[in-house]
């Protein structure tokens, strides 16, 4: 099992930091485990930034909601934050 290193607790367990992305148009708020709010500059928000675990490193998954039905349109992957945030904005 990995650890996380002195404390012994599982490294899945530990929270997960906010991703970084440039400083400008857009924030994060925390809406769960590996997932975020991605909020424009009115408040408005533009979907959710989802963190997803790939064999390669840590991908990023932007999905809007469908208001209709409360599920989550995949608008794409990437590896980059900013990448994932940009797709969100359109």
């Amino acid at each position: 099992m990995i650890t996380a290193e002195h404390t012994g607790t599982p490294a899945l367990a530990l929270p997960w930091t906010a991703p970084a992305i440039s400083p400008g148009r857009e924030t994060l708020q925390r809406a769960g485990d590996r997932l975020w709010r991605v909020i424009d500059e009115k408040g408005t928000i533009r979907g959710h930034l989802r963190l997803v675990a790939d064999p390669l490193g840590i991908r990023y998954r932007a999905e809007r909601l469908r208001a209709g039905t409360g599920s989550f349109l995949l608008v794409g992957e990437f590896w980059d934050a900013d990448d994932a945030v940009a797709a969100l904005r359109f």
